[in-house]
């Protein structure tokens, strides 16, 4: 029977040796004075023409950072790819504060530190060595405080004209997309207008274990105009990694877990009869939410906040460990 190798939650504290290990990439290794970034602007990338291009690394991944100075040094920008940071700005609006997290610096989910990337549209993360991908993920404050109260180029998000932010993360491997997955940086589509968010810390997002070489990321919003997207199209990232501690091996198809995402029940199904089982979910930081619920049939997820949560399956012959949305 066809195998499959499931990840194990595991709860926060045992993130502080997984660093090591697993070269995550946590932008730590990159110098910053304090409340500052880097964009390219010294100089100091490869040049082409009016393009500077630099390659930046952190644990086992590759980031690239292009700097136009087609206009001249005076008003060279940061075009492409990625920037780091550890601004904690995350109150002042508009685009002289792009280089902040609205979370107010750098994730502390598993991992602690204050350095952390922002990345434009069709930006790519590049693997030294084929990988699953766990990362964090959060708003910038520009675009953050864009959608919350609009600006002279994009408009205040309302949940009558149905807006969003959504970020879109794609896995590849030897030059074909394995896998992909979406994720609101601002959702205000919901039939409840209480539910309408912006996601103002950080987030925990996964795709399949993978492997992959690369992936890449862009964006779409609900607000466009004749020259594209207004919205601020900017995301942050941090603590960029794969987390199996250990896994175990289960036969496929054991279980149905429906619908997922979900927003508010999950139903849960053993394919093989009496079978007896045992749910616990945990969050993104490890916490445990419900312990050892004995042969759920359904389960009630309309009180969590949204985001990513895992289900731990535990039977008499293993662990299946289930990636739950709530949305």
């Amino acid at each position: 029977m066809k195998k499959i190798k499931y990840l194990l939650i595991i709860l926060s504290i045992a993130f502080e040796s997984l660093n090591a290990q697993m070269n995550v990439a946590d932008f730590e290794n990159l110098t910053l004075s304090s409340e500052s970034y880097w964009d390219g602007s010294d100089l100091s990338g490869t040049h082409n023409n009016s393009m500077f291009t630099t390659i930046f690394s952190s644990g086992d991944y590759n980031f690239s950072n292009t700097y136009d100075t087609t206009w001249g040094t005076a008003s060279g920008y940061w075009s492409s790819g990625w920037v780091y940071s550890n601004m904690t700005d995350s109150s002042t609006s508009g685009f002289t504060n792009q280089y902040s997290a609205k979370a107010g610096g750098g994730s502390t989910t598993g991992l602690t530190g204050t350095n952390y990337a922002i990345g434009k549209p069709n930006s790519t993360i590049v693997f030294n060595n084929p990988d699953g991908l766990g990362i964090n993920i959060t708003n910038s404050t520009y675009a953050a405080n864009s959608m919350r109260d609009g600006d002279a180029f994009a408009k205040k998000f309302t949940n009558a004209d149905q807006d969003y932010f959504k970020l879109h993360i794609y896995g590849h491997y030897n030059g074909s997309i394995s896998d992909s997955t979406e994720f609101y940086l601002a959702d205000f589509t919901h039939a409840d207008s209480t539910l309408d968010y912006i996601v103002t810390n950080w987030q925990y997002v996964e795709l399949l274990p993978g492997p992959y070489d690369s992936v890449s990321f862009d964006l779409s919003s609900s607000d466009v105009g004749a020259f594209g997207m207004n919205t601020p199209a900017y995301f942050c990232i941090d603590n960029v990694g794969f987390y199996p501690l250990s896994t175990v091996e289960i036969s496929e198809n054991k279980f149905s877990v429906y619908p997922n995402p979900s927003s508010n029940f999950v139903n849960l199904k053993s394919l093989e009869n009496n079978d007896e089982y045992m749910i616990s979910i945990f969050d993104i930081f490890g916490k445990e939410i419900i312990h050892n619920l004995k042969n759920p049939k359904q389960i009630d997820i309309s009180s969590y906040d949204k985001g990513q949560y895992v289900m731990k399956i535990e039977t008499k012959d293993g662990i299946i460990n289930e990636r739950l949305l709530k949305i």
